[in-house]
């Protein structure tokens, strides 16, 4: 009975233990991606998060962006930049923007004149090295 019941506590500890492990991890990567938040624009509040495991793999997040405010979209995965591409579509799933286009910058300023649902699609370069731990943070400031 002992025995089992060490094994037991053993496992959760260890799963316990690698969940920590990635959190931290993630958490680097939030840390540097909000460097490019800078001062001029507040968080929305939300780490859009995902874990991607080869170039193959996109994630997908979706949120909704309001007339009359500029945008900030950071994107990262690991300490370097330029290593995770990201696009922005409308509900109707038209490019607005592609990181591609700019040598994967890791950030890009929107200016949004109308409300409108997007979709923030990710992926791994495949030519550069990354975490695999993706990260997309959004800041707004009001327009003038």
């Amino acid at each position: 009975m002992k025995n089992g019941f060490l094994k037991i506590a053993l496992v959760v500890l260890s799963f316990i233990a690698v969940n920590s492990a990635s959190a931290q991890i993630g958490d680097t990567v939030a840390n540097s991606c909000a460097k490019h938040l800078g001062n001029q624009f507040i968080s929305d509040g939300q780490q859009y998060r995902a874990l991607l495991m080869n170039a193959d793999e996109t994630a997908e997040f979706h949120t909704t962006l309001y007339g009359g405010t500029i945008y900030r979209v950071a994107a990262c995965s690991g300490l370097n930049d330029g290593n995770l591409v990201f696009s922005v579509y409308d509900s109707e799933h038209n490019l607005l923007f592609t990181n591609s286009e700019f040598k994967n910058s890791p950030y890009w300023d929107f200016k949004i004149t109308s409300t409108l649902d997007c979709t923030i699609e990710a992926h791994l370069d495949s030519g550069a090295t990354g975490s695999g731990r993706a990260v997309i943070l959004i800041g707004f400031r009001q327009a003038k």
